[in-house]
């Protein structure tokens, strides 16, 4: 058995995943954090929890992982983006509480490994996802092996596929983050209402309360004119940086996830996949990667960081 760690914004999630990847009981507890030696023990107990609550023992259990939203090598933190710790040796911390191995992950990289093993990344050799949320997070698995670097590898988001363009929350100009995340969207969204005060658009943000990711898609599955151009105009621009991972990279497939990737087919995938097919340097007289939708949902970060050990 493994335990798997989900470090959310205001919650702890854990769950006991069996080697197949299921999950088979869950802990959750909110996050007090009040420094970095009393969340090592929160980790602990909550560890203890999903082991009494599934009803094995510690020596049932090979390791514990968890998924923290930053940067991580070796068991240390060495920053984090949402919690006040930075070069934080969480694993021997964690050890003071619970005798049992704990691995570290960044958040996106424990749902990269969740898909790679149980999800949309089944049977591929080098797969990735990228979640579209916020910001636009990414995680790589590379001949099998979940890619790294020196802590922080994978930050898709922050490829710049507008020069010069506007400024991203890292400091520099022109991310793709900026343009491509449900943020972006938003911002796409909320300019063609203005533009537009007879787009279906305003109907459909009001039904919601507020303009959100999927309120173009919503008014597009309407027929409404206007929001099927700001459908285009995002996939255009979620293509641009896809189009750079499938070409520096080549996998087999890239799968999206977050709350966009619900998106139907017609207005996501499928013109997505026609663009990549059409502009990848990559797929002249190569296997064309596949553009696929995450399967594991909130349940990813648990079963991946569970299995952390599996691709590292």
């Amino acid at each position: 058995m493994y335990i798997g760690i989900d470090v959310g914004g205001t919650n702890l999630k854990a769950g006991l995943v069996d080697e197949a990847g299921t999950i088979v009981a869950v802990e959750r507890t909110p996050l007090n954090f009040q420094g970095p030696e009393a969340f090592a023990k929160s980790l602990a107990e909550l560890a203890e929890a999903v082991m009494a609550q599934g009803g094995v023992a510690k020596e049932d259990v090979k390791n514990v992982g968890a998924g923290i939203p930053g940067a991580v090598l070796d068991g240390e933190i060495l920053y984090t983006t949402n919690i006040p710790m930075e070069h934080v040796p969480l694993a021997d911390l964690f050890r003071r509480y619970l005798d049992l191995p704990l691995l570290l992950g960044n958040d996106a990289d424990c749902a990269a490994v969740g898909e790679y093993f149980c999800g949309a990344g089944r049977g591929t050799k080098n797969f990735i996802i990228v979640t579209l949320g916020t910001g636009i997070g990414g995680g790589l698995i590379l001949n099998k092996k979940l890619y790294t670097g020196m802590g922080s590898g994978g930050e898709v988001g922050h490829l710049v596929t507008h020069p010069g363009g506007d400024l991203c929350n890292c400091g520099r100009s022109g991310c793709w983050e900026r343009y491509a995340s449900a943020t972006g969207l938003i911002h796409l969204t909320k300019a063609a209402m203005a533009e537009h005060p007879e787009s279906a658009l305003h109907t459909v943000a009001a039904e919601n309360g507020a303009v959100e990711g999927r309120t173009a898609f919503q008014a597009a599955e309407m027929g409404d004119e206007t929001a099927l151009a700001v459908c285009r105009r995002y996939v255009e621009e979620l293509a641009l940086g896809v189009i750079d991972l499938v070409n520096i990279l080549q996998p087999e497939a890239v799968a999206l996830g977050g709350g966009v990737a619900a998106a139907p087919d017609r207005l996501l995938l499928e013109p997505l996949q026609d663009l990549v097919a059409r502009e990848c340097f990559a797929h002249r007289g190569g296997k064309l990667t596949r553009i696929v939708r995450a399967e594991l949902g909130n349940d990813a970060g648990i079963i991946g960081a569970a299995m952390l050990g599996r691709a590292i």
